[in-house]
């Protein structure tokens, strides 16, 4: 076979372009485009590849590189991992505004490829503008800080290593077990020096994403796990949906009567109606699934991660002899809380285990726990929904109540990350269509919100996408708004303005430390502090939108909020809905806790009350 003379950049760009996923016989495009911000460190580069008409991948400009990568995880997200997007930008501080977006990757398990500009691999202009100059090793640049937070890191220091590390990076990226963030840093002097590349390395390659069974072995010995306890139930993580086994989890939990409940990346692989489905569990879920968490006498933990939010910090299993069944790709996640690690596909492994299980005759032995369960729990929703606060403040709740209830589409796309809004999402959002709550919580980041939405709503043209933030999370990251308009791909901000960080303002209150610093307000004039005496700051966060070309509104009570949805529906352009809530309008905690840093020691006796409580709950949690 012959060779074809490319710049690195241009053989890169031609890679992608011919990289194709393979999963059940089905065969898609795996990597769509390419977001970038351009700058020095890849204009010339990369960037004159892209510029070229000889490819089929899209270029989107981006408008803040941490947002861009936002979106392009969020694409890969809504995509379930068949489909992902590249990012590219300048060196320096260009660069290391796309390290948290790895992190979020890494964390959540999602693809993304990123490609910053790194400097000179020659060295004879050095430093170059925005390079790093570390004084005992000039091998290091800024880019190094990505290998704390990427699956896979590699420096493309001559034209021909593209080979190797671009082999690589797909290996990463579409290994379900393995994915997360991929950084290729391409020194900018390397960019643009030609090689002469194999034909074949740019011919069409199908990446096989094969389902991982179990043998016949581990099938009977997870049957005989199952099989020996009396309350088991299933935890739906985010594999569940990755894996489309929502059908398969939701017939294997009816078939033996087996309650399961969902984290906030598996929420939504299954309607909230199902007959088995206790809804969201953990710290921010509901009384349904964490009631019958503290009883259950085995964990069936699939596709999760096992976090502290979901399992309480280890404290939601009280029965003495719970013990965790895991069915993972990642041996890593398998392992946890000293599970029986059976790593497989999670349709394939529950279909297998299923047949077992059948031929066992098992049914479990809950008699109207569930179904009792989950009639208290929808009646604590339906009163959630209803409840307005004192005074003139909105309650975020009854907001939450309308949109779920009356105003959005079944098919519509809730997408969020932080502050209070996960949390009243996972217990009282009933979604009522597969893969229609996107929520970002493994790394929690704030300002995913609008850049999520705008990346879920480019992997689903025809749904509606509202992305669900706090006013907090809205100044955090807001820029790929623009890109929204710019794009013409509309997306819908509902913004709850509650005047500052009101969740981490319940945590903090909440361990008896006073009101300091969580609010949006101006220096209390008597004490010099961002205290209680400072007064509220008026955002007309509207007015923000209406800049870029959104079209807003500007609510208080249901009546404008029901008017707003309505006409922003109709909107061919992005729109965002300026809402007026309470500051605490949130729900509270539901039978579980979480474990922070309560200080041992303090001056405030409420603190000192937090922190024997916090010592309680460690003698019963689980140490491994």
């Amino acid at each position: 076979m012959g060779t074809i003379r490319l710049t690195m950049g241009q053989a890169l760009v031609k890679f992608l372009d011919n990289q194709w996923i393979s999963i059940d016989g089905e065969e898609n495009k795996f990597v769509e485009g390419v977001f970038g911000i351009f700058g020095h460190g890849c204009v010339v580069g990369i960037g004159e590849a892209l510029q070229e008409p000889d490819h089929n991948l899209t270029f989107y400009q981006g408008h803040n590189e941490q947002g861009m990568a936002h979106a392009a995880i969020a694409y890969a997200k809504q995509n379930n991992r068949r489909k992902m997007m590249a990012v590219t930008s300048s060196i320096g501080p260009g660069a290391l505004n796309m390290v948290t977006a790895a992190g979020l990757a890494s964390v959540n398990r999602i693809p993304v490829l990123l490609l910053p500009g790194d400097t000179f691999a020659c060295r004879q202009p050095d430093p170059v503008l925005q390079q790093m100059e570390q004084f005992n090793d000039l091998t290091v640049s800024s880019n190094d800080a990505f290998k704390s937070v990427c699956r896979y890191w590699d420096r493309i220091s001559r034209p021909e290593q593209l080979m190797s590390g671009a082999l690589n990076a797909m290996r990463v990226l579409t290994d379900p077990a393995d994915t997360g963030a991929v950084c290729l840093a391409l020194p900018q002097d390397v960019q643009a020096e030609a090689w002469d590349y194999p034909e074949e390395f740019f011919t069409k390659r199908v990446h096989y994403i094969e389902r991982r069974t179990l043998s016949s072995g581990a099938v009977e010995r997870a049957a005989n796990i199952i099989a020996g306890k009396k309350k088991p139930m299933v935890v739906c993580g985010g594999g569940v949906r990755y894996s489309g086994a929502g059908e398969a989890l939701s017939s294997f939990c009816r078939e033996f009567n087996i309650p399961f409940g969902e984290t906030q990346a598996g929420k939504s692989a299954v309607t909230w109606d199902d007959p088995m489905n206790l809804g969201g569990m953990g710290v921010t879920g509901g009384l349904a699934a964490n009631k019958i968490a503290a009883e259950t006498d085995l964990v069936i933990a699939v596709g999760s991660r096992l976090s502290d939010f979901t399992t309480g910090s280890k404290w939601s299993f009280h029965n003495p002899d719970v013990e965790v069944l895991s069915i993972n790709v990642n041996s890593f996640d398998a392992y946890k809380m000293n599970g029986h690690p059976f790593l497989c596909d999670a349709r394939a492994g529950l279909e297998s285990i299923s047949k077992a299980l059948k031929a066992k005759g098992y049914t479990s032995s809950y008699h109207s726990e569930i179904t009792d369960a989950r009639k208290e729990w929808t009646a604590e929703v339906d009163r959630l929904y209803t409840k307005e606060m004192d005074g003139d403040k909105y309650s975020q709740l009854r907001v939450l109540g309308l949109m779920n209830e009356e105003l959005f589409d079944e098919s519509s796309i809730v997408v969020g990350a932080s502050g209070s809004l996960p949390g009243d999402l996972q217990r009282v959002w009933r979604p009522k269509s597969v893969d229609s709550y996107h929520m970002e919580y493994g790394f929690s980041c704030m300002g995913y919100e609008v850049s999520g939405a705008l990346g879920a709503k480019m992997a689903a043209p025809d749904r509606e996408v509202y992305a669900m933030t706090g006013d907090g999370s809205f100044v955090m990251l807001h820029s790929e708004l623009l890109t929204s308009i710019q794009e013409g791909v509309k997306i819908n901000v509902m913004l709850f303005d509650n005047n500052g960080f009101g969740c981490i303002d319940n945590l903090q209150r909440s361990q008896g430390i006073p009101k300091f610093g969580c609010e949006l307000k101006y220096r209390n004039p008597k004490t010099g502090r961002l205290d209680e005496g400072g007064e509220l700051i008026p955002v007309d966060y509207a007015k923000i939108a209406e800049g870029y070309g959104c079209k807003v509104w500007r609510v208080s009570n249901s009546d404008q909020l029901k008017a707003a949805v309505v006409e922003a529906g109709k909107s061919p352009v992005s729109t965002l809905i300026d809402i007026k809530v309470g500051f605490d309008s949130m729900s509270g905690g539901y039978e579980s806790w979480w474990r922070v840093g309560t200080p041992e020691v303090s001056k405030k006796s409420e603190v000192v009350k937090a922190n024997k409580v916090l010592n309680k709950h460690i003698k019963e949690v689980k140490q491994y």
